[in-house]
């Protein structure tokens, strides 16, 4: 079988296709021939040698946490799968439920656990689902990191109700499955965005307030604005540094920061009273659980959310994938094809 492979120096340039032995699953595995990966933040970082606080790792890594693929063989005892499903991935793959541990959180595709960017993979049975039939490959391989934590934000930490408001940042992948999830849960939903063509296509996704931050930078007025001055229930805080004034400005009192990326790179040192003055509570978010990944697919199927991929390239032309994400050209999800 083929796989990508990246190493030191790292770097887009290091993106290579090597040659591999086909795997064969053993006890309580599952061998999944790979049919479509997507892009995440954190596979650029990786690539680029940097993933956490310091070098992804000293060997080769196989990148990609989230694919779609089909069971091809099954080792002794498997029972949540047979020959011919279609499954997707987990990001964590030891994390079936419950509230995250350290144990837990090192189980993750890509780093530390070789990734779906391969033709044939050999998984843990527990470490996959099934997924909604009416979605293609492409819309599956894009539920495991970006839609899972945008579904753990908005219901499971944030516990939003019918009413609510959401700020989306940006119109990547998890801001968008944001949108689609607030908006089919009846909440009220503000995206940020310096494309006024992509604020356009947020809005025909059901986006109720549109933001051009290039033209307004101080968009947390208009939160305050479309809220009559209380702020928004919850944030969807992807910028980081860049970012995070605006939303400790933008959330009304008791309101939750999900803090998920960091994208907009560095910015004012954070300053703690702020979030004292407003009672608001901020919370790191990293993906979930398989418990949660299936009550997500329950919702996605009675609402027949289709999640929005905006360019697909061939899984060998991985670096113009990065690049156009790099580029910050997409909005929803980039995907790879095999």
């Amino acid at each position: 079988m083929r796989a990508l492979n990246v190493s030191e120096p790292w770097g887009l340039d290091q993106i290579k296709i090597v040659e591999l032995p086909d795997p064969k699953p053993g006890p309580g595995e599952v061998l999944i021939r790979m049919r479509a990966v997507s892009l995440n933040y954190r596979d650029l970082l990786m690539v680029g040698g940097i993933y956490g606080r310091g070098p992804a790792t000293s060997g080769p890594i196989i990148p990609f946490s989230d694919g779609c693929g089909v069971v091809e063989a099954v080792g002794d005892g498997v029972t949540r799968f047979k020959v011919g499903d279609r499954a997707a991935t987990l990001f964590f793959q030891g994390w079936i439920a419950g509230p995250p541990t350290q144990e837990k959180l090192s189980t993750a595709l890509g780093y530390p656990i070789p990734g779906a960017g391969r033709e044939l993979g050999v998984f843990s049975e527990q470490g996959l689902s099934k997924v909604p039939e009416f979605l293609t490959d492409d819309q599956v391989a894009c539920l495991p990191c970006a839609a899972l934590t945008a579904w753990r934000g908005l219901f499971e930490d944030a516990r939003l109700k019918p009413g609510d408001t959401v700020v989306l940042q940006g119109t990547g992948g998890v801001s968008i499955f944001g949108l689609q999830f607030a908006h089919a849960a009846g909440c009220r939903t503000l995206i940020t965005s310096s494309s006024d063509e992509k604020l356009a296509r947020a809005k025909a996704l059901g986006a109720d307030h549109l933001v051009n931050y290039r033209a307004e930078p101080e968009w947390a007025k208009a939160v305050r604005g479309a809220t009559g001055g209380v702020g928004a229930d919850l944030i969807l805080e992807v910028g980081g540094g860049g970012t995070i004034e605006q939303s400790m400005r933008a959330i009304r009192i008791g309101g939750h920061i999900a803090i998920i990326g960091v994208v907009a790179g560095q910015g004012n040192p954070f300053n703690p009273a702020a979030l004292i003055g407003n009672s608001a509570k901020l919370q790191g978010l990293s993906v979930g659980s398989r418990e949660a990944f299936e009550a997500m697919c329950k919702a996605i199927e009675q609402h027949r959310i289709g999640p929005v991929v905006d360019k697909v390239f061939p899984w060998t032309d991985a670096k113009a994938a990065f690049e156009a994400m790099r580029g910050g050209e997409h909005f929803g999800k980039i995907v790879l094809e095999f």
